[in-house]
């Protein structure tokens, strides 16, 4: 049976520790992820649907197939001054501030979600996405690359680590407002 502490004891065990002092946290807490959120209602999903087709005016050729070498990581640099960009993409460099998980999406959902999450990567100065695609040798692994070798906002694009998906992602680069080149 526990003993409950008196009013002495509290005293005493107040006093002992009278010039203790709260100290502050020296972990490292790394930036925010913001996952992108599950739609659960069908009228929701077909609202979300056609915002999405309005908002990314950008839209992806299915005749196009980009060239990557088959022994290789996946990657895809825009220029020569967006390689620097892309070799800290895959030395870890980077922080994906948006995930997209394509898994259970067919090939016409999954362009408008890409489409979708780089429009909106662009517009909220978003500078790295995390785009995951799956292991497998499905239909998104063969044309994630392609489609967004395709796309004017991606600058370069490298295979994830495993911490953010390995195989399965690509972590992608996005022209940011400030990368825009004048006219």
């Amino acid at each position: 049976m526990k003993k409950s502490p008196n009013n002495d004891d509290l005293d005493s065990f107040a006093s002992l520790f009278k010039d203790v002092k709260r100290v502050k946290s020296d972990k490292y807490l790394p930036p925010q992820i913001h996952k992108r959120k599950k739609v659960d209602t069908l009228a929701e999903k077909k609202r979300l649907l056609s915002s999405k087709r309005h908002a990314a005016s950008f839209e992806f050729s299915d005749g196009f197939e980009a060239h990557f070498e088959a022994n290789t990581a996946m990657s895809f640099s825009r220029d020569f001054e967006s390689k620097n960009k892309v070799k800290a993409l895959r030395r870890g460099e980077f922080v994906p501030e948006l995930i997209l998980d394509l898994h259970g999406l067919n090939r016409q959902d999954a362009k408008l979600e890409l489409a979708a999450v780089i429009q909106e990567a662009f517009d909220k100065h978003h500078e790295c996405i995390n785009i995951i695609h799956g292991v497998s040798g499905g239909v998104l692994k063969q044309n994630v690359p392609s489609w967004l070798v395709q796309h004017p906002y991606v600058i370069g694009f490298h295979q994830a680590p495993l911490e953010w998906g390995g195989k399965g992602a690509l972590l992608v680069i996005i022209q940011t407002r400030q990368d825009e080149k004048p006219f």
